[in-house]
């Protein structure tokens, strides 16, 4: 499985937004506690469903949408 394959997209679960194989973890929550210096090995322990590969992912997911290009009209 790539990295981009581990995040999933659904209307119905979680108002369609980014999340990680198809769980309700959003892409945006470990985002978010990464940048508050949540350790991984602390993500991982309190998502035991969630794998290393999962945060990367999320991280490349971030990576990814911060280089799309925005046209202010």
């Amino acid at each position: 499985m790539t990295l981009d394959e581990r995040i999933t997209f659904n209307a119905n679960q979680c108002g369609g937004r980014a999340c990680i194989r198809g769980m309700r973890i959003r892409v945006a929550d470990i985002l978010e506690m990464l940048a508050q210096g949540v350790e991984e090995k602390t993500i991982l322990a309190d998502f035991p469903d969630l794998q290393a590969d999962d945060i990367r992912a999320c991280l490349h997911f971030g990576a990814q949408r911060s280089g799309i290009a925005r046209i202010a009209a």
